[in-house]
């Protein structure tokens, strides 16, 4: 008689299977190159990704600056790099430091999407192209979330952070554009390849 449930058989079968395919994902994740998920040694496209500071943001290169904009209560914002990728967007990576004497959350530089779960971003940031009159906001990912730093709260006086923003990027022939943040004056910047 059949009673809709599986027979014994049925779930060691089943439970063997996902045990074989946890195997396989689980062993996938080392390996004899050192963990870095390249075959024959070479290094993967991961691995040439910016260096990742800890809280989803690329590291920028810190000596180079490319513009700064500084707002209230002394918060400012260096700017060290605006790079095309032939994906077809632009990073802007820079360094937020709190010279003031309050502690610094960056509720105002986010988007007025209220989707947007974290509430200290940087997804209010824009790319203004003034020639073209475009403005390019920040990217999202298929959940919503924008591709920028986030959790940007809690910086003490004296303390950086790094941030970066993804923006889709604007024509080959726009090499120079207005980097802004709500609450902050715009800063121009020219955008490398």
């Amino acid at each position: 008689m059949d009673t809709g449930r599986p027979s014994k058989a049925t779930r060691r079968v089943a439970a063997a299977a996902i045990a074989a395919g946890l195997a396989l994902v689980v062993g996938g994740c080392g390996g004899e190159d050192g963990g870095s998920g390249a075959a024959g040694g070479k290094p993967s496209t991961r691995a040439t990704a910016p260096k990742d500071t800890g809280r989803g943001t690329p590291a920028a290169d810190s000596r180079q600056v490319i513009g700064e904009v500084k707002g209230p209560d002394g918060v400012a914002v260096t700017l060290h790099s605006a790079v095309r990728d032939t994906g077809g967007f632009v990073t802007v990576s820079g360094t937020v430091t709190n010279n003031g004497t309050k502690i610094f959350n960056a509720i105002n530089w986010r988007s007025n999407e209220t989707g947007m779960r974290s509430r200290s971003s940087v997804s209010g940031a824009a790319l203004v192209d003034k020639a073209g009159k475009k403005r390019y906001l920040v990217l999202r990912d298929t959940e919503g979330e924008c591709l920028c730093t986030t959790g940007l709260s809690g910086l003490k006086p004296g303390e950086s952070r790094p941030v970066f923003a993804q923006f889709p990027a604007p024509p080959a022939k726009v090499t120079e554009v207005d980097f802004q943040l709500p609450t902050m004056p715009p800063a121009t910047v020219s955008i490398s390849d």
